[in-house]
């Protein structure tokens, strides 16, 4: 991906109706309503949707009352999944929940602040976008985001929830080039012919949201590629908590440590440390040390202290990494408790990180992890 030399790169979003970020909101849907009755509740919560059914699952201490089945719905009919025409309707599936408590020997290690399981983290960040994001991934969200406002809005009549989206950027010298391909999909009713759907979308989705001075005349544009996307959402597909992750961070661009994170209250690590390192190398891209910019936080279960801290500039940084990872360790606490803290993550905002992806979005309100306000420090001190 970081090679000078000219190159395509592929980053795919979906919709807030695609099966598995059904699964996602509801899992976090879950987090949410704890956390508006109780900040220190420990939730693991996944999530299967298929016909007919959404089974909710997990490890939860909490010492309020959360109606499951309510949420589950509430949540579907916010995304869109509100006629039995769809095949997925909120008010007749049949809910099934299996939830236990939080085992007490995780619960030894995060009582006394200590991380809530092992593992590596990463967070990245790139001054190829204004939002510090890979170029791929922030169009392909942006993408999906307006096919799922223009459904919503009513601009037109057939759209259904479930979608997906594809951008295709080619590099030159590390830097965005043009726009190679974007590939559309969008569910639909059966009576709509495909013409209208590939006419409107090209019209109100693609033309609005890609630059036009990144589109040329070798681009190539595939909207419902197939011809008929009107079987569509968990009728379809089986969707299940955490399958998106890549989705969920830079759309392939850099490293991931394999973990997700929509169900878990950020006493897991999985979640609240990847939030962190993307704070850290945003600050640290904000700065002006470095183009790009990849960090690595890794765990041990209960304990405090990052046992490792990776920055890789790839060779871009300003100063060296060396350098640069002892400023962070100076101006960052990476341990769990302060992270949370930190960043404010015991409120409930995490439904609305689980579609469009968890980075990048600084219109969002409580997306604490997207604030460069450390990077005036980082460039003060190396001067």
């Amino acid at each position: 991906m970081f090679k000078k030399d000219p190159h395509l790169f592929t980053s795919e979003s979906v919709t807030e109706g695609h099966p598995d970020k059904v699964a996602d909101q509801i899992s976090d849907a879950v987090l949410d309503a704890i956390y508006k009755e109780d900040p220190d509740g420990r939730v693991a919560c996944e999530t299967l949707v298929t016909t007919g059914i959404a089974f909710v699952a997990g490890e939860i201490t909490t010492n309020c009352y959360v109606d499951v089945p309510t949420v589950v719905r509430n949540t579907l009919k916010d995304i869109g999944y509100t006629e039995p025409e769809y095949g997925y309707d909120y008010k007749t599936i049949g809910v099934i929940t299996a939830i236990q408590a939080q085992s007490k020997d995780i619960a030894m290690g995060v009582n006394t602040g200590g991380a809530g399981d092992q593992g590596m983290m990463f967070g990245y960040a790139t001054n190829e976008t204004k939002e510090l994001m890979p170029m791929p991934i922030l169009l392909a969200h942006k993408l999906t985001r307006e096919l799922s406002r223009i459904r919503k809005e009513k601009k037109v009549s057939y759209l259904r929830p479930d979608g997906k989206s594809q951008v295709t950027i080619e590099y030159d010298n590390a830097k965005p080039k043009r726009v190679e391909a974007v590939v559309l999909s969008a569910h639909h009713s059966p009576k709509v012919d495909i013409e209208t759907v590939r006419k409107d979308l090209k019209k109100m989705v693609i033309d609005t949201i890609i630059p036009k001075d990144l589109i040329d005349d070798k681009t190539k544009i595939y909207i419902n590629p197939t011809g008929r996307f009107a079987v569509g959402g968990p009728v379809a597909d089986t969707g299940l908590t955490g399958r998106k992750i890549i989705v969920d961070t830079y759309g392939g661009v850099g490293s991931h440590g394999g973990g997700a994170f929509s169900g878990k209250d950020p006493t897991k690590v999985d979640r609240s440390a990847s939030y962190y390192a993307r704070y850290i190398a945003k600050n640290i891209v904000a700065a002006k040390l470095a183009d790009r910019c990849e960090v690595q936080l890794a765990y041990a279960i209960g304990v405090a202290e990052p046992v490792s801290v990776m920055i890789n500039t790839f060779g871009t940084g300003k100063i060296s990494d060396v350098a640069i990872n002892k400023l962070v360790r100076k101006n960052f606490d990476m341990t769990p408790r302060s992270i949370i803290e930190e960043l404010h993550l015991k409120r409930p905002i995490y439904r609305k990180t689980a579609a469009y992806g968890h980075f990048g979005r600084e219109d969002e309100d409580g997306f604490s992890w997207e604030i460069t306000d450390k990077a005036h420090i980082l460039k003060k001190s190396i001067k």
